[in-house]
């Protein structure tokens, strides 16, 4: 287990590689891979435990009963998963958690960190503290989604999401984690029209695109980046 690796994680934030040790044992960790497009949690499950991504990444998933599929976030290595729901006893999962690629995951049964074990580890307040920070993060999350899927047509979507995605990079040229099918998903727009917007986008000049490579075509200077 590389604990200079989970020392950098938000979840293990402010604890001792040593100490983080010691917290794996109390939240009887287990490690597991999962194969692109594996469902790891399914909607309607109850789980117990979190899923910390070490490689590879997952997207969380809705889908209705037409099977129309919306991403609601991609989550990458250092971030987890389901702690909402591993939080709340008995609570029934509204997404899914599918492997967007090849993934090896840490569950942790959190719930066992939300209360004072026999060792009396000085490292649970901090572990719950460090979940507040998750869930804030992730309430951020899922409001800049409704704020990329807030315009009525694709472009507007498209400028939304892509501008973020510049501003969050710190440059105009930029990769994204989904592939076109996924952030049509993620846009709640149809593939083949964003992509027909996309390739308008192209020839007027605003900017190329490769697969998930964007290449923004304005001024640097007016959005900050160099």
């Amino acid at each position: 287990m590389n604990f200079n690796f989970l020392s950098k994680t938000v979840l293990f934030r402010g604890m001792a590689e040593e100490d983080i040790e010691k917290m794996l044992d109390c939240l009887g960790a287990k490690q597991q891979h999962f194969s692109k497009g594996e469902v790891i949690f399914r909607a309607g499950e109850v789980v117990r435990s979190i899923g910390l991504v070490l490689s590879g990444s997952v997207n969380i998933e809705n889908d209705d009963v037409w099977g129309n599929k919306s991403i609601l976030d991609n989550i990458g290595p250092g971030q987890v998963f389901a702690e909402t729901y591993a939080c709340v006893p008995g609570e029934p999962m509204m997404v899914s958690v599918v492997a967007s690629e090849n993934v090896e995951v840490l569950f942790l049964n959190v719930s066992q960190g939300l209360q004072t074990c026999s060792g009396e580890c000085h490292y649970h307040g901090q572990l719950i503290q460090n979940l507040l920070t998750i869930s804030a993060q992730k309430n951020l999350n899922l409001s800049r989604r409704i704020f990329h899927t807030t315009s009525k047509s694709i472009r507007g979507r498209l400028l939304s999401y892509l501008s973020y995605q510049a501003a969050r990079q710190g440059s105009l040229q930029f990769s994204i984690p989904f592939n076109r099918q996924q952030l049509a998903d993620y846009l709640s727009v149809d593939r083949s029209a964003m992509s027909n917007e996309l390739s308008k986008m192209q020839k007027e000049g605003l900017l190329t695109v490769d697969r998930n490579y964007f290449v923004l075509k304005v001024e640097a200077s007016d959005y900050g980046l160099m």
